[in-house]
């Protein structure tokens, strides 16, 4: 009956839990060793590593990376109306919900003479990584450029890997073009988010870069805040898990299961079932639909990372959901509200039998850059927030500075700051003599 090699497990108890929801893993010392290289040579020699490294990995052995805005602007003759349609309609919705997501400055006056404000103020220059090469991914420019804009930041720079002549997909320069996009370079792979780094004599230097990509654009990522730029967030190989209940649809459980099984051979997906019976009907459309996938393969690897898990208790499915903590999570069964109360880690959901993960990976509107490997325990995708950050002021009256300064004083001396609480003693102080003096 297992024919797809995805384990099955049948009642699992909680102590087999963290094996279920691990993650495939490679072996990253040697991963990371190679970017730390790149990274060492692209601080040492700047453009001329840049320039090595995309003749090594990508055959590419152009001298200039910046893309002509000609080159740009002529992009949009070679797409076809019904591929600009539709990036103008998945544009209008991604831009809708990351515009509503805009926050009001606040202020406020926690006690007489006190006021607390919070600002909001666009990161200046953000770097986006774009992967291309045989998936030119058109729709993470959408994802990130579009909130990068709505934000307000100055420079929006795009790296994104070049054809042995040194151009770009034209996909993803015109979708670039529509979303303000600043300066686009055909550099990829690790030696881009090194570029963005350190700067080079034609790549600037940015405060913080987004977009996924291969296990060694993710690493080199990791590396790149370990020395001090801001990344989106730990990405790892892209995941699903789908709670199938009664009322599901084995033809849609399957088709989304292998949606995100074609993304690469490190992909997991696992389906939690209520009801073991559930499975077969699913398997026999998994072999079905696998077979007519130009990505047959590669789906078919992932898929032996993937598992099958039923559970017979609503409230161990929950828990065990939240555990595994998916990047996509896809609800098909009818207590679909208790799963939906019960979440507390997911990265994107997605609602009965009419919503595939895919709407939400293109057009419905929200982010598909997500959190995997577990990281959705604790970090949001990519939101309007991503690319901005809060500034907090006080400003404190001279009466609002007595209200508070002893409280002040006695924390800080219990600290052991007494320098801290010198500064308000100083003060108050001074507005003591001065009432004197009057």
């Amino acid at each position: 009956m297992n024919q797809l090699n995805i384990e099955i497990f049948d009642k699992p108890t909680r102590n087999l839990w963290d094996t279920i929801c691990s993650r495939p893993a490679d072996d990253n010392k040697k991963v990371m060793a190679v970017v730390k290289d790149i990274f060492a040579e692209v601080e040492r020699s700047r453009d001329l590593a840049v320039q090595t490294y995309n003749a090594k990995y990508d055959k590419n052995n152009a001298n200039n990376f910046l893309i002509d805005q000609e080159i740009i602007q002529l992009a949009s003759n070679q797409l076809s109306q019904k591929l600009k349609d539709a990036i103008a309609q998945a544009r209008q919705n991604i831009y809708a919900f990351h515009q509503a997501q805009q926050q009001n400055d606040l202020a406020i006056e926690v006690t007489p003479g006190v006021t607390c404000q919070q600002i909001t103020k666009p990161i200046e220059r953000v770097g986006l990584y774009i992967p291309g090469g045989t998936a030119p991914l058109l729709s993470t420019v959408l994802m990130l450029g579009i909130p990068a804009n709505i934000a307000g930041c100055k420079e929006i720079i795009l790296c994104t890997p070049a054809d042995e002549n040194g151009k770009v997909d034209p996909a993803i320069l015109y979708t670039a073009s529509l979303v303000g996009v600043t300066e686009i370079y055909g550099v990829g792979g690790a030696q881009a988010i090194a570029a963005m780094h350190y700067g080079t004599e034609t790549i600037p230097k940015v405060d913080k870069i987004f977009g996924p990509g291969n296990q060694y654009v993710t690493t080199a990522k990791q590396y790149a805040q370990q020395l001090g730029t801001a990344i989106d967030m730990p990405a790892g190989p892209s995941e699903l898990l789908i709670m199938a209940g009664k009322g599901s649809i084995p033809a849609f459980v399957a088709a989304d299961l292998l949606s995100q099984a074609e993304h690469g051979i490190d992909s997991q997906v696992v389906c939690v079932v209520d009801d073991i019976s559930l499975i077969e009907p699913i398997q026999k459309e998994l072999m079905l639909q696998l077979k007519r996938l130009p990505r047959k393969s590669i789906a078919g690897k992932a898929l032996e990372n993937s598992a099958f898990v039923y559970l017979s208790d609503i409230n161990d499915r929950i828990d065990f959901i939240n555990q595994y903590a998916p990047e996509h999570y896809i609800i098909c069964a009818e207590e679909e509200q208790f799963y939906m109360d019960g979440l507390t880690n997911a990265g994107s959901v997605f609602l009965g039998n009419y919503s595939p993960e895919s709407a939400g990976d293109y057009a419905s509107g929200t982010n598909h850059t997500l959190p995997t490997s577990g990281f959705a325990k604790a970090y949001s995708g990519v939101n309007l927030g991503s690319f901005t950050k809060q500034i907090t002021v006080q400003k404190l009256t001279s009466k609002g500075l007595q209200v508070l300064g002893n409280t002040v004083i006695e924390m800080a001396n219990a600290e052991q700051l007494h320098a801290h609480a010198h500064a308000i003693q100083v003060r108050l102080d001074y507005l003591q003599k001065s009432q004197s003096d009057v």
